[in-house]
């Protein structure tokens, strides 16, 4: 899932969060996320619709289904 892992990247820089806050602010540890935005990993559906609803984004657009 290349596409996710350049979009949570983006995600999280334009607003303003570190890899570290990103893990707390999830629930998940900062490896977690270094990891899916590295491509070595990708997180669960439950993950996937918690970073979509942080980030007030579609997770068709997380997953790369859409641009919007």
């Amino acid at each position: 899932m290349e596409i996710f892992s350049t979009r949570i990247k983006e995600l999280r820089i334009e607003n303003g969060f570190t890899q570290k806050g990103l893990a707390k602010e999830l629930g998940t540890t900062n490896s977690a996320v270094c990891d899916w935005e590295k491509g070595r990993s990708e997180p669960d559906l439950e993950m996937i619709k918690k970073i979509a609803l942080l980030f007030s984004v579609s997770v068709d657009y997380l997953l790369g289904l859409s641009d919007v």
